[in-house]
């Protein structure tokens, strides 16, 4: 009995000084576990006012990260070819990258120059001409040479090209692949369809849109077509998948990407989605008249005179389902309009405002140098500037 006895001290003394031990451990891990969570919670109080002032950091001037020297001939155009830089002028075109690398140069004579772009691809035509040029920012794509006078043109990113052509009587309305092969074709009458005043092209070539402008009564309308250009449209009647009227003038009409479209009409924004059949997701009313439209694969900006007497300009920005994001009021005039990121780039040649998408003013300076062009750069808040005589870097400061 007394081995039992002293057996099961012991053994309480052992499972004591085992549960003591366990403890110690159980109260070193919660330590460590609580030492852990403040580490973590103090970087992310961190990294959460880093992001904070990032966001509410203005800039008030710039640094020239890199310069590089160019030639500017007169009477050419400067404009944005995804991230390099296309000129052109009735004699030819090139395209040049940051560093001032040319990647192509493309002559021709050409009295009314057609420029059209999607992405890097552009499309250079004349009207009332017969050849259309076709490139994208790395090289020339190829020429299509078509029977009848060009009316206008439109490009896709895949490089498909659609042209309205000017026969007799009729309209032709054809879409090739660079290369020249002719991928589908259409035709309007005015008495019929009416006049193809807008063309345009989704991304992908995949879909297109016509906007046709006919008279109803003395008053002006306007009929929207689409057509699907792959095999889906192979099963409906000129592969025309769709089609909306419209009792006002839609003079303008763009894919933002392969599944979203939109129009800007006298009194409304109409947005369209469907990567196979677009159809009409949303509207919005306005009364004003739109000066300018700008566009990304996100956002649509309609610029209009301001309804405030202080500024002179006021931009309504909206997303894709046509709701309107905010609206932007601007004191300069501008030359272009611009979405980088999550930011509103407007500027002219001399000076330049910088927005975000919450209405925080990041930048309002002016330019050491007369600019003719403004690109987004690599990084947050850095831009490429041309000029007459260079290609700069900068990043602001």
């Amino acid at each position: 009995m007394a081995d039992i006895r002293s057996y099961m001290k012991e053994r309480e003394k052992r499972e004591n000084k085992q549960s003591g031990y366990k403890e110690k451990i159980f109260k070193h891990k919660l330590t460590s576990v609580y030492r852990i969570l403040l580490v973590i919670a103090g970087a992310a109080a961190l990294i959460a006012l880093v992001i904070v002032q990032y966001k509410r950091h203005v800039y008030t001037d710039y640094d020239i990260v890199s310069s590089v020297a160019r030639e500017s001939v007169n009477n050419t155009v400067d404009m944005r070819l995804g991230n390099s830089i296309l000129t052109y002028s009735r004699d030819g075109a090139h395209c040049t990258d940051a560093r001032g690398q040319v990647a192509w140069n493309q002559t021709y004579q050409i009295q009314d120059v057609l420029v059209v772009t999607s992405g890097d691809t552009v499309a250079i035509g004349e009207y009332n001409g017969r050849n259309i040029y076709v490139q994208n920012s790395q090289q020339q794509l190829g020429v299509i040479t078509t029977t009848m006078p060009i009316q206008g043109i439109a490009v896709s990113a895949s490089g498909a090209v659609t042209a309205v052509l000017k026969d007799t009587n009729k309209t032709l309305i054809r879409t090739y692949n660079y290369d020249g092969e002719l991928l589908a074709e259409g035709e309007a009458r005015m008495n019929d369809a009416g006049y193809p005043a807008a063309i345009c092209l989704s991304p992908s070539g995949e879909l297109s849109c016509v906007a046709y402008i006919y008279l109803d009564a003395g008053v002006i309308k306007t009929h929207l077509a689409f057509y699907n250009l792959s095999k889906v449209g192979d099963n409906y009647p000129d592969q025309m998948i769709g089609s909306d009227s419209y009792t006002d003038l839609i003079p303008y009409i763009q894919f933002m990407n392969n599944n979203t479209f939109f129009a800007v009409g006298d009194g409304c924004l109409r947005i369209y989605t469907g990567s196979h059949q677009p159809s009409l997701e949303a509207g919005h009313m306005y009364a004003e008249e739109v000066q300018s439209v700008f566009y990304n694969e996100e956002y649509v900006g309609l610029m209009f005179r301001s309804d405030d007497s202080d500024y002179l300009y006021r931009l309504d920005v909206y997303n894709t389902a046509a709701q309107k994001v905010n609206s932007f009021y601007y004191n300069i005039e501008y030359t272009d309009v611009f979405f980088d990121r999550d930011n509103i780039v407007v500027y002219n040649e001399t000076d330049c405002v910088i927005t975000t998408m919450d209405k925080i003013e990041k930048f309002h300076g002016s330019f050491s140098k007369s600019v003719r062009l403004m690109l987004p750069g690599n990084s947050a808040y850095r831009y490429i500037l041309v000029t007459e005589s260079s290609i700069d870097t900068i990043q602001l400061k």
